[in-house]
C-alpha cells in the first residue's frame, strides 16, 4: 500500500469509528458488534505505525474515551480509567511485554515468579468503586472508549 492509498484508508477508519462512537456513547445505539469495531480499530493502528507522518490528533488512536450520555452524572477520577489496547496478534503481546518492561523493573521477577494469567476481553466490565471507611461510597464507569 502507497502512502496516498494509505491516507485514503485511515481517513476512511477515522470517519467510520467516530461514526460508531458517536452512535454507541452518544445515542446509546450499536450498528456493528464490538469486535468488528475493535478490527477497526485495530488496522487503523496498524496503518498509522506503518505510516506515522499520518498520524493526527483527531485520531481514534490518539484520544481516550467520547461523550456519554447525558443522564449519567459525571464523576471526577483521582486517576485515569485507561483501557488496554486490544490484542489480535502474538507479535503484539511480545511488543506490550517490551513496553512493560521498560517502565516496570520488577516485571522480569515477577513474570518468573507468577507467569502470565490472561482472558477475553469483556466490553464495559471497567469499573471504579470507591469506598470510605469501608463503606461503599461512590460506585463509577470510565467514559467508553479506549485508545484505539
Amino acid at each position: 500500500m502507497n502512502k496516498k492509498q494509505a491516507k485514503n484508508r485511515i481517513d476512511k477508519l477515522k470517519k467510520e469509528i467516530n461514526r460508531h462512537r458517536y452512535l454507541y456513547h452518544t445515542l446509546d445505539k450499536q450498528e456493528i458488534s464490538d469486535a468488528v469495531l475493535d478490527s477497526l480499530k485495530h488496522e487503523l493502528d496498524i496503518l498509522e505505525k506503518e505510516f506515522p507522518d499520518l498520524i493526527t490528533p483527531d485520531s481514534p488512536t490518539q484520544r481516550v474515551g467520547g461523550k456519554a450520555l447525558d443522564k449519567f452524572e459525571k464523576v471526577k477520577h483521582r486517576t485515569p480509567m485507561l483501557s488496554l489496547n486490544d490484542v489480535f496478534l502474538f507479535e503484539e503481546i511480545k511488543e506490550w511485554e517490551e513496553r512493560i518492561r521498560k517502565i516496570t523493573p520488577i516485571f522480569d521477577k515477577e513474570i518468573e515468579k507468577y507467569g502470565y494469567f490472561a482472558e477475553l476481553k469483556i466490553d464495559g466490565f471497567a469499573i471504579e468503586l470507591i469506598y470510605d471507611n469501608g463503606f461503599f461510597k461512590i460506585g463509577s464507569l470510565p467514559v467508553r472508549g479506549h485508545r484505539g
